[in-house]
This record gives structure tokens, sequence and C-alpha cells, in this order.
């Protein structure tokens, strides 16, 4: 009975946490047909709503904005917006700082969790496993003596959260490993390791 029990775990337990994350997911995504006026939304039209038609219209907005943007006019009106919100004291910090995060993360340009790393945490003897996100900037590498890297270390099983390290390049091993890789072997806590297949019962 334990042997049947744990099988059914292994089995419901992903599923379950999948189907939540995909109900909050799409019912955030939902909140757009907010945006839709109200003789225009299905519980108007038809009597009732219909999940999923939010994450429609969030997917075609992100779309044809990025189509827009995608020319000289729109270049000029995302400018144009930018300096408007850069003038607004307490929004201009905000944007920005959300804008430069953004631009690092997903620019294809960038180089943001491109590279897995071991490294000693939280102490000597002790390892786990992080992402370069680039070097020390600004003030704070002038008062690093050496080569520094700046390292995301995630926590575990939940990897959205985590640390902000700078550690000398020398006690930093790069892994030949990828990030996906990498974040399955730090959200399943060691339990699938890399090249491996979750274990059948």
């Amino acid at each position: 009975m334990r042997k049947y029990f744990i099988t059914g775990l292994l089995i419901l337990v992903p599923l379950a946490i999948t189907l939540w994350v995909l109900h909050l997911v799409i019912g955030t995504m939902d909140q757009s047909l907010l945006l839709v006026p109200e003789k225009w939304q299905p519980r108007t039209l038809i009597g009732y709503d219909i999940p999923g038609l939010g994450t429609i219209l969030t997917v075609l907005i992100i779309f044809l904005t990025g189509l827009l943007t995608n020319n000289l006019v729109g270049n000029y009106v995302v400018r144009l917006w930018e300096r408007v919100l850069h003038r607004i004291p307490v929004v201009s910090s905000l944007y920005g700082s959300v804008k430069q995060v953004s631009d690092t993360l997903f620019s294809s340009s960038g180089n943001a969790f491109r590279k897995a790393v071991l490294l000693p945490y939280p102490h000597q003897g002790s390892w786990t496993i992080g992402f370069l996100t680039g070097v020390p900037g600004g003030d704070v590498k002038n008062h690093l003596v050496g080569d520094f890297v700046s390292i995301y270390v995630p926590t575990t099983p939940n990897p959205t959260s985590g640390f902000f390290l700078m550690m000398e390049r020398s006690k930093v091993i790069e892994l030949d490993m990828s990030v996906d890789t990498a974040l399955k072997y730090i959200v399943s806590m060691g339990v699938v390791a890399p090249g491996q297949s979750p274990a059948k019962q």
C-alpha cells in the first residue's frame, strides 16, 4: 500500500502543481478582459465567462505592441512616452529600474542567466549552483580588488527567490550544463540529476 501511495503521489503532485500554476497564470492574464468595454465582454454577450479568452487577448496585445513599435514611428512614440514617464518622480525610478532589468533578462543580446556555475556557498566546503548575471558595476567595482563576477543563487524548490552575490571569478566554476538543466536540478532539490529522468517506482 505504501508503494502504491507513493507512486500515486509521484504522478498526481506534479500534475496538480502544473494545473495550479496554469490556472494562476491564465486567471491573471484573463484580467486583460477588463480593457474590453462591458457590452463586448463574454459575460454580457453570451451570459458566462470563457476561461483563456483573456490569455489570447494578452498574447495579441503583446504581439501587436511589438509589431507597432518595430518601426520609426513606433520607436518615436515609445521614446516620447518614456520621456514623459522619466519626468514623474516616483514612477521614473521604478520604471527605469524595471525596464533595465527586463531589457537585461529578455534581450536576445543579453548575457543574464546564460551560464550555470558552481560556487562555495554559504560557507567553504559547501557548494551550490548559481547563474552568472554579469560583473559588478558603478562605484561597487571601485571597492573590489580583483576580478569579480555577479551571481544569482536561487533558493530550492522556489527559484524565483534567492540571493545576489559578488565573488572572485577564480572561486567560481563554470559548468558544462544548460540553464534549463541546472534549474531542474535546483527545483528537484538534487533528485533529478543532470542527464537523468525522474526515477520510476
